[in-house]
């Protein structure tokens, strides 16, 4: 049988978005797309140097952050080739994590919510309560923790999450307590600086005139 039979449609298509490879956010143009991924060109010109650079990155993770606004698009994604055309680094990228018509939350949150399972402890009532994150951005981040915990919106606390090297001064926006007896946390940080939280793009929504 034909291999291309067993590939799933490619619809070529030119839109713009952003990756988050080797700390940074990128812009790359998306030149096809398919139910299960898209094909990207990074939008600066390079050589084999970079090639090797993106390489030595995709050697710890192969899972990195996508953002096409146009397509209400936003997630994880897995690089699963690398190559080099005309000078343009193309990845062809599998969607892993994907979430559609993102584009109201984002403009709603200022800025992407990355998917991060991890364990940290938050301060409440003289006591450290271990928590699950669930989702972090460059603003805050949401938590689960097992108890039932109750606290108004506006208090502030302190808290720890080792997994991103953060831990300082936390301010609880909104509480959810749960069925089974659990709590979900919103929490925006106080007094850190967005560019000591390293791993997590802000793919922010473009603001308008």
């Amino acid at each position: 049988m034909n291999a291309t039979l067993l590939r799933p449609y490619r619809k070529n298509l030119t839109t713009h978005g952003l990756i988050y490879l080797a700390g940074e956010e990128q812009p790359i143009t998306i030149k096809n797309i398919s139910i299960t991924g898209v094909l990207a060109q990074l939008n600066s010109k390079v050589g084999k140097s970079d090639i090797k650079d993106i390489f030595n990155t995709l050697l710890a993770s192969t899972i990195i952050d996508l953002y096409l606004p146009d397509m209400r698009l936003a997630g994880e994604v897995e690089v699963i080739r690398v190559d080099l055309q005309d000078n343009h680094i193309l990845l062809a990228l599998e969607f892993k994590n994907v979430a559609y018509d993102v584009n109201d939350l984002l403009y709603k949150r200022k800025a992407y919510r990355k998917n991060l399972p991890g364990t940290g402890h938050i301060l409440f009532n003289g006591q450290y309560l271990e928590f699950n994150a669930i989702n972090v951005s460059v603003d805050g981040l949401m938590i689960r923790l097992a108890e039932t915990v109750y606290v108004e919106s506006g208090v502030i606390t302190v808290f720890e999450f080792k997994q991103l090297s953060l831990e300082g001064e936390i301010k609880v926006v909104w509480v959810d307590h749960l069925t089974d007896g659990g709590t979900l946390m919103g929490l925006q940080y106080v007094h850190m600086e967005k560019s000591a939280i390293k791993g997590i793009p802000e793919f922010a929504w473009p603001k308008t005139a």
